[in-house]
């Protein structure tokens, strides 16, 4: 059992903690440009293991496209099932779906049933908020340097993911 989901990473910012003295604002860092780019991964939160591309855009041929190289990790006698979010680049009409793939919908507006929403709040809180990169190759690398850094931590995505009803459904 795997589950996917994507994140949009730009410039924007985004509002996080901080420890700041009282009755005065933080200071951040915004940039009004719409320079983005998204981190697309796939998490088995029984095991920790992962899949993860980042991309510039996002729509169902970068979805076949990752879909495509997810199947293709997959070692030749395992069958995954993937569970995701309604999004419209989800739409299995519009996908090829690999063989060794199934696809199943989560319950529409349900992200808690989506451990891999925890882990974008992780990488926005320690790696990726309050700083401007220059363009999208930028936030690609920070997206790539943080993504790193996660799995670099042994048992970090595990301890993000492992909820108690997905360890329980998988084994």
């Amino acid at each position: 059992m795997w589950f996917e989901d994507e994140a949009r990473v730009g410039n924007k910012g985004r509002v996080c903690h901080r420890w700041w003295l009282r009755g005065e604002r933080a200071p951040g860092r915004c940039d009004r440009g719409y320079q983005s780019a998204y981190i697309f991964s796939a998490v088995r939160p029984a095991t920790g293991a992962d899949f993860t591309l980042v991309l510039p855009r996002v729509n169902a041929g970068l979805m076949d496209l990752f879909l495509a190289r997810f199947a293709a990790s997959l070692p030749e006698d395992v069958h995954a099932v993937l569970g995701l979010d309604g999004a419209g680049w989800h739409d299995p009409r519009a996908l090829h779906v690999p063989d060794p793939l199934t696809l199943v919908p989560l319950p529409p507006y349900s992200p808690e049933l989506n451990p891999v929403e925890r882990v974008w709040l992780y990488l926005r809180e320690r790696f990726l908020s309050v700083r401007v990169l220059a363009d999208t190759e930028a936030i690609i690398d920070a997206c790539c340097r943080a993504w790193n850094a996660l799995v670099a931590e042994p048992g970090r995505l595990r301890s993000l993911c492992a909820y108690p009803w997905i360890i329980k459904v998988s084994s």
